[in-house]
């Protein structure tokens, strides 16, 4: 029986295909990152309760994420518009769980040695809300499925950076991780745009304010940790 090429296939049904394969990987990526972590013996299940609850939070999101895709890619609209109301309040949980978490990191000295305190908590507060923000950006363009889908991949290649990072080797970056972390990003950024020049012949304007978003949010990261609120609440908190 002959095999159907994505290419070849009916122009929606090839969107949903490339963006539930997109969905495949960044689910796995994120995964192998504390796998390794874990194998390595650089992580532990020895650890305190609120880091396996913000483990167990962020694991729930590449899920839900990963479902949504599958859904979609199976024709069950409804299951998904259902299940994304739910989504839509979780993201705010994560937020919750995950400023929570960073500050608790902070205060009993379980941030990684090779990060500046200040800049941890920036860069972890920075993924969290630009996360947020494309996602809630998203929710509020669900009846426009193109920038809908493709605001929703722009937050998940954000909220990816913490499993990414584990698969990198920050510690021999020096001061140039925050922009190692970043160029490990273009390749899922470069994929959507590629995928749309072929498929639609320009770029979706959703990209420009999801990949922009996250660029600016990584220029932002030291000045705001290096800034007197931030430099003063991280010594209170690692007092």
């Amino acid at each position: 029986m002959a095999t159907v090429a994505p290419q070849q296939l009916h122009p929606a049904v090839r969107d949903r295909f490339f963006f539930f394969v997109m969905a495949l990987i960044i689910a796995a990526t994120a995964f192998s990152g504390f796998v390794m972590q874990l194998s390595a013996g650089r992580s532990t299940f020895h650890s305190p309760w609120w880091v396996h609850v913000h483990a167990l939070t962020f694991t729930g999101w590449l899920v839900l994420y990963l479902t949504q895709n599958w859904l979609v890619w199976r024709g069950a609209v409804v299951d998904h518009q259902r299940l994304g109301r739910i989504a839509a309040v979780y993201v705010g949980w994560m937020v919750l769980v995950g400023a929570s978490v960073d500050a608790l990191c902070a205060r009993y000295h379980r941030v990684p040695p090779f990060f500046e305190v200040n800049v941890f908590l920036v860069m972890d507060w920075m993924i969290l809300l630009v996360f947020a923000g494309l996602t809630w950006a998203a929710v509020r363009r669900r009846r426009s499925s193109d920038w809908h889908r493709r605001l929703m991949l722009c937050g998940a290649i954000q909220v990816m950076v913490p499993g990414l990072a584990r698969l990198l080797p920050l510690p021999l970056m020096g001061g140039w991780i925050l922009w190692g972390i970043w160029a490990a990003l273009l390749p899922f950024m470069a994929a959507a745009l590629i995928y749309d020049v072929r498929t639609r012949g320009k770029v979706h304007p959703a990209y420009y304010w999801g990949f922009g978003a996250i660029v600016l949010g990584l220029v932002l990261i030291r000045p705001i940790a290096f800034s007197p609120p931030l430099l003063a609440l991280t010594q209170h908190l690692t007092a």
